[in-house]
């Protein structure tokens, strides 16, 4: 079987999984399971053999003419290059994690059945845009995972969370893909092809009419599906979902289009500096925005969001000075990472029975319970903070050594503004991610809340996936050596000084972050003076209270519980109120956009009730009051007709004589 062949079925099997499980959720629920993870299994498999026979060697392509279009041609075409196997890979391996995962994490959840299939629909369109050679063939899988974002988290649709959360994603992401589907056009039209072979090519010998345009246009797309400033804010609002979706859309689908995407064309982006230079800041804004916002976090998914808007940061950063391989291989170790993390929150709040224990404020007792949980996530969060031998480390390394390249002038593919911008910023992230990594684990698993009701060991189709991703979180970095064909021929090695200098920022924050809770810890258990020595045979319960209420007052709360031992709120001081709702940006876009609309929808409905419908209702009185009119005046009598005919005819010669008058007189 050709490499072509193999490949068309990695997203045909998923898609044709996702069609029987649909057909068959409600007469077969027995076959159900199978069929929602036995087809991505496959797929991930014949994607590693596709990776295999392409070698990170010359990119096989094989395309044919879908529809006659006229003018610009629609190819059904594959792309197979080092970093399109790669992802495929990623992919597959995530999705089927995530498919057995679910088999258990929903075990008893009546719309399972759909959620299944949603989920194989969403793994099928993402391997769509992985492979695709044709922009619009790849528009298809781009804007298939936006309706599955939607469905899949607004899965508990009986909450208002849910139901709001789905329609906010699902409307900031068509909010960018409006001018991403114009660029495309613009595209398509100053190079003639949608097929990105004859793009890159044209690209290449100065095609492009207008580079910044089409750059920006493509750019607020990628913003929107990847959650980048300003559109990220639907990100952290999308855990309302299943915490099983959230990984899939974190680790390996959705987020990481927008990025793969930049990446593939590349080239495209490259042709305008000023294009660059934009994506450098939306990317520093990005990384050092979300890596406060998380700082702040009190709910475990959403620390891990923003994370994930943070490292997609990192992704657009090594675009931005114009290195796609530090990008590409940063995408992966961070799907393997935040796909662990994400799971292993899964297990955390599935342990606790109740999704509430998701604020990491209320967590304790669990570190003990859960230890495949505890030791995965904690390796993943020593990869996302980037401490070596951790494959979060080489591959943030890597993005690093890059911008620097490009600041020092070692490489000229981008301004040096843009790799000052991404390397400065890139440093402070990484004493953010360290400090927002540390007090997680510290939260979560050495956290003082109440221990929640033990609920037994979890089940093994939920910590046997931790273990699969662990070891890709672990020895991809180690690996990725030998990965150097896939990667454009990039060794992707770290460079010493950079290396030294983010790992001792990253200290820094880390241990930064343990002293704050050390002190936040022994504040909060200590009571207030003269509290023991006013009551020396006080309750513990009361003195603890008491401690608290002090503490509570010198620190404030969030949304009136108090968080006595929580080191981000001495850390940010006076910006965590701010952090914390994500620096108002919700609110300054209702202010701009959402009260605006709303009022102007108030203003088009009022028209069209008192004014146009006045007009409807108006025309009917009249047709009304007319045909009144004429029924009155048919009485039946012969004798009244004739009479109305004869006056007629009167009133129409006299009236004939006088107009005949005057024309002779005129």
């Amino acid at each position: 079987m050709t490499i072509t062949t193999l490949a068309v079925l990695v997203p045909l099997l998923p898609f044709l999984g996702a069609a029987a499980g649909l057909l068959l959720g409600r007469t077969a629920p027995g076959f159900v399971r199978p069929l929602a993870v036995l087809p991505t299994l496959a797929a991930a498999v014949i994607a590693v053999v596709v990776a295999a026979r392409q070698g990170g060697g010359r990119a096989v392509d094989a395309a044919t003419q879908l529809t006659p279009t006229g003018s610009v041609p629609i190819d059904l075409a594959l792309h197979l290059d080092g970093f399109a196997v790669l992802v495929a890979v990623l992919v597959g391996l995530v999705a089927t994690c995530v498919q057995i995962y679910s088999t258990a994490y929903l075990k008893d959840d009546a719309r399972y059945p759909s959620y299944a299939a949603l989920v194989s629909l969403f793994t099928s369109a993402m391997l769509l845009v992985v492979y695709s050679g044709d922009l619009m063939v790849l528009l298809v899988g781009w804007e298939i995972m936006g309706i599955c974002s939607y469905f899949l988290v607004g899965h508990y649709w009986e909450t208002p969370e849910a139901r709001a959360a789905s329609l906010k994603a699902f409307l900031v992401t068509k909010l960018g893909d409006v001018p991403f589907l114009i660029g495309l056009f613009a595209l398509a039209a100053d190079t003639g092809s949608f097929r990105i072979t004859k793009i890159l090519a044209a690209v290449t010998h100065g095609g492009l009419d207008h580079p910044t345009l089409i750059a920006l246009l493509l750019l607020a797309g990628v913003a929107g599906k990847s959650a980048q400033f300003p559109l990220h804010t639907w990100l952290p609002d999308a855990m309302a979902g299943p915490t099983p979706v959230s990984a899939l859309i974190h680790a390996a689908t959705m987020v990481a289009a927008g990025i793969y995407f930049v990446a593939r064309l590349l080239p495209v982006f490259a042709a305008s500096g000023a294009a660059l230079v934009v994506l450098a800041v939306m990317a520093a804004v990005t990384m050092i925005g979300s890596g406060l916002a998380a700082l702040a976090q009190d709910d475990i998914k959403r620390v891990l969001a923003y994370s994930t808007i943070g490292q997609l940061g990192y992704m657009s950063g090594a675009l931005a000075v114009g290195d796609r391989g530090a990008a590409v291989f940063h995408l992966l170790s961070h799907g393997a990472f935040k796909a662990v993390l994400f799971l292993a929150a899964g297990v955390v709040i599935h342990a606790a029975g109740t999704n509430s224990l998701a604020a990491m404020s209320r967590m304790g007792g669990l570190h003990t319970r859960i230890p495949d949980a505890y030791w995965t996530m904690t390796v993943a969060l020593l990869a996302l903070a980037a401490i070596p031998p951790f494959a979060g480390f080489f591959s943030k390394e890597a993005v690093l050594v890059a911008a620097e390249h490009t600041a020092f002038g070692d490489r000229d593919v981008a301004p040096a503004a843009a790799g000052w911008t991404i390397l400065v910023a890139g440093l402070i992230a990484a004493v953010l991610t360290a400090a927002y990594a540390t007090r997680l684990w510290l939260l979560a698993f050495r956290g003082r809340g109440p221990e929640a009701p033990d609920h037994g060991r979890q089940p093994a189709a939920m910590t046997s996936v931790l273990w699969v991703l662990a070891v890709p979180t672990i020895a991809f970095g180690l690996a990725a050596g030998a990965l150097g064909d896939w990667f454009d021929g990039h060794a992707l090695t770290p460079s010493l000084p950079t290396a030294v200098l983010s790992t001792g920022v990253g200290l820094v924050g880390g241990l930064v972050t343990y002293g704050a809770w050390r002190h936040t810890t022994a504040l909060a258990a200590r009571p207030p003076v003269g509290a023991v020595s006013a009551h020396p045979q006080a309750e513990p319960a009361l003195v603890e209270a008491e401690a608290i209420t002090s503490h509570t007052a010198a620190y404030g709360t969030i949304a009136g519980a108090p968080d006595p031992a929580d080191p981000g709120r001495l850390l940010l001081g006076p910006l965590h109120r701010h952090a914390v709702t994500g620096f108002h940006l919700d609110a300054l876009y209702a202010t701009l956009f959402v009260r605006p609309v709303q009022a102007a929808a108030r203003l088009v409905r009022f028209l069209d009730r008192e004014v146009v419908d006045t007009y409807v209702r108006g025309a009917g009185a009249t047709a009304r009051g007319l045909g009144w009119l004429v029924r009155r005046s048919q009485t039946g009598n012969v004798q009244t007709y004739l009479g109305a005919l004869l006056a007629g005819t009167l009133v129409l010669a006299i009236a004939a004589v006088v107009f005949a008058n005057v024309y002779a007189g005129a």
